[in-house]
This record gives structure tokens, sequence and C-alpha cells, in this order.
């Protein structure tokens, strides 16, 4: 039976029994829902037995402000509904809680900062589906998993006590956050006690997937040669196999520390480090001096070796592209944007934190040295590497995932390459924040939260 995405009305204190529900008698004959006995009546873990009313000529619903209040739902709220014969039970939803690391209580015009316009555009994504949504950070979890205090958007924002989601989406930005004894502890509660689906559940590491999907045949295609960096031994292998190698923290974001080490005539060694203000650039006689000067950095940052790429350029600078792939309505990994990233002038990495810039991927492969030939097969490789790559990490790394950022290389041959692959992708990579503008890419995380929850 399908769901029906209705407006709830809520009736003033006094007029309506909180353990009543007043439900258009249309809705009530096309579902066949009894009148004549108790119904349970859910919204996220939020559980309570209800009398169905009818009202005539109509296919609204009405519930009391006591209700609504026990549910966290604000008026004139907009959600899905659905009747489960089964078991007797009348589902208001979904319910969506959103993690996120911070809000600012002080602030209610801005309360999660440069977030802020993210979630309002989460808000108006959710009202066009149906989909009830909150916000919260970890100092809202409380020492009952059935129970959140979580920020809601009706005539501004507002906190107030709801009850746990049947999808909870994580956006924390923090591995320490995320690995907090309570945030770990809430996501199993909500998953075991009510169900709760929770995706996006945890970072990921650069050497976790490298190690998880090598032995993939369907993607060994895409994979330069990469390892968790050791000890000299390693260091003298990889450059002796490839004239440009690259080092980069296994947990890094934003291309910050990322070295490139190049072989250069006579035995000598150059290094290019990512840095806020441009690149940082040494030489050193030989690889035993290099290593040396790594030996510090080793110390306090655990790093990936991984094989140099000649990647296609635009205008001089190295170019690479961030597919976002996101699990769909259907619950199918589906290509929802590629972008290129051309490096800035001070940089070899093209992050938009460190000046690069970003273009279509016809332009930039129009703008590239590639043979005529093999620019007119690009964009169809770069989508079916994305998808197969989202594949093989989902199928490979026991976590759940509704979403990657991929970044992907393109070297002079015009063969795809896996850089890394992000499970928590910005959302500013993609198409432009308007206002009252939908993002396919927040749209995609509404209808995954749907097929998830059953709506």
């Amino acid at each position: 039976m399908p769901s029906r995405k209705i407006t709830i009305q809520i009736m003033s204190s006094g007029l309506l029994e909180d353990d009543i529900l007043v439900l258009g008698d249309i809705l009530i004959k096309q579902w066949r829902i009894p009148t004549h006995l108790p119904l349970l009546l859910t919204f996220g873990s939020f559980r309570q037995r209800v009398k169905v009313v009818p009202l005539s000529r109509s296919d609204g619903i009405r519930l009391s402000s006591g209700l609504a209040k026990k549910m966290g739902i604000q008026p004139k709220a907009t959600l899905r509904l659905i009747y489960r014969p089964h078991s007797s039970t009348l589902q208001f939803g979904p319910l969506l809680g959103i993690l996120l690391s911070q809000d600012f209580a002080g602030n209610p015009e801005r309360p999660f900062g440069q977030m802020t316009l993210f979630c309002r555009e989460l808000v108006n994504a959710c009202s066009r589906q149906g989909v009830y949504v909150y916000f919260f950070t970890p100092k809202h979890i409380g020492t009952s998993s059935g129970q959140v205090t979580g920020w809601v958007y009706g005539n501004g924002w507002k906190q107030t006590q709801l009850p746990a989601a049947d999808v909870f989406y994580n956006r924390l930005n923090s591995r320490k956050l995320e690995n907090k004894p309570s945030v770990q502890h809430f996501m199993k509660e909500v998953k075991s006690r009510y169900g709760s689906h929770f995706f996006n559940e945890k970072y990921l590491d650069k050497t976790e997937v490298f190690d998880a999907i090598e032995r993939d045949g369907s993607i060994q295609r895409y994979l330069p040669e990469s390892h968790l960096f050791r000890n000299y031994a390693m260091l003298k292998m990889m450059c002796s196999k490839y004239p440009i190698i690259f080092l980069k923290p296994i947990r890094g974001s934003l291309g910050k520390g990322i070295i490139r080490i190049s072989r250069l005539e006579g035995g000598t060694y150059q290094t290019l480090t990512a840095q806020v203000g441009g690149t940082r650039r040494q030489t050193y006689p030989n690889l035993t001096k290099l290593f040396q000067s790594l030996s510090g950095k080793m110390k306090t940052t655990r790093y990936q070796i991984q094989q140099g790429l000649h990647l296609i350029e635009v205008d001089h600078r190295p170019v690479d592209f961030r597919a976002l792939v996101q699990k769909n309505l259907s619950g199918k990994w589906n290509t929802t944007s590629i972008v290129a990233r051309i490096a800035g002038s001070q940089h070899f990495v093209s992050n938009l934190a460190r000046g690069g810039s970003l273009s279509t991927v016809k332009e930039a492969i129009a703008r590239s040295m590639l043979p005529a030939g093999v620019k007119s097969k690009v964009g169809t490789k770069l989508k079916n590497a994305a998808l197969d790559i989202a594949q093989s990490v989902d199928t490979h790394i026991p976590a759940h995932f509704g979403e990657f950022g991929i970044d992907l290389a393109v070297d002079t041959s015009g063969r795809v390459w896996l850089l890394e692959v992000n499970s928590k992708p910005s959302k500013n990579d993609n198409t432009p924040m308007g206002e009252g503008k939908i993002r396919p890419s927040v749209k995609q995380v509404i209808e995954y939260t749907r097929y998830l929850s059953g709506f």
C-alpha cells in the first residue's frame, strides 16, 4: 500500500483527547481502516494507542495539541501516512534526523553557522516529499535513545523534544566527535531497539579503502599501486618503479599535508608539500636524506604511499574529478554529479580549499590535450568508474553508506584512476545553492530516506 502525503491539522487544547485521531472518511474507506478498535500510532520511536474518528467528506487528519507535542510535530507539518493492516498500525513519517557537529543556540537565525543554508535546503526538500526532519548534535544526545532534543524549522528555528528517527543521516565532520562513546552508543541503541537506519555512519581512511577493494577484480583497473607507508624499503621500492609518487595522510582532507615526491636527474629528489598558503618545495641529494626528513612526520601522521600519475592538464594545471554517487529511491547507486577540479596556480592539488576551481567535465576535457577520439569517451568512463567503485566499497567495507564523494583522475592516455573515496562529501562541490532551489544531491538524500523507511 503506497503512503499518502498529508498536512497535519493540530487542534487547540481541550478540543480533542490525546488518544483520538480524526481521519477523513475518504482515507478510512480507501484503506479500510477500522474505527471500532484501537490502532497503534507510530512516528519514529513514538508509540501510542489511538481511536480513529471519521470526518465526513475529507481526506485530512487532525490531532490534539497534546499528542502533537508528544510527537514533536509542528503546526501545518506535511507528513506521509501509511496504514499497515497486518499490525493494525497507522504510521506517520518518515522521520529523518540529521546529526551535525555543532549548533549555536545563541544565534537562532543561523543556528548551524555556515551549514544553516544547507539545513534550510533539506527542510524545503523534506516538506515537498512529506518527510519530517530535525537536526541535532552529539550534545543533544541524552540518557534515553528514544528521545532527542532537536532543531526543527517552522516559523523560524526552534528546539523541541522528538522521537528517535526512522533514518539518521550522519553529517559529523570530525572523527573525534563520531567516535565519542555517547555517539557510538546512541547509534547502536537506535538501530537495535527501534530498527532505525543510520547511513554514512563512519569516516573512511585511505588505507582502509584500498585494502578492502584491491582484490575486487571488477575495479583493479582503476587502482594505482598504493600501500600503507611503513619504512625506507617501501619508499625505495616505489621510487624505483615510478618517477613520481605521493604520500597522502590516511585521514587527511582538503588536500592538506599531501607530499609529491619526484626523482630528478643525478639521483636527487624533490618534494612538494601542500600547505595553506601554497606549495613548499624542497630538494634532497639522495633518498636517504629525504626519508630522514619524513621520519619525524611519520611519528604523528600515517601516510598512504601511492603511484604518481601523469594527469591531464588545463592551462598547465593538473585536473581531477569529483563524482558524487548516492543511493536513490530504489536503494541503488546513482551518479548525481561529476565536476572537474583544476588546481590553483600555486598548488599541485585541486581542492577548492587550496585555490582550485570548478569546471564542467565537458569543458575540462575539451581544453585538455587528449586525442579527439579519446575525449568523447571520458565522460562515460568516469561515470562507470564511479558506480563500480561505490558498489565495491559498499560491498567490502562493513558499514552503511548512502553516498560517496569519489575522486578520480584521467591520465594522458585517457585511462581513469581512483584517487580517494570520501564518505562525508562536501555539499558545495556540485550545483551552487540558490534561494528555494533544491539540488539533486539533497533530493537524493530524501529519496533514499523514503526507501529505507518504507514510505
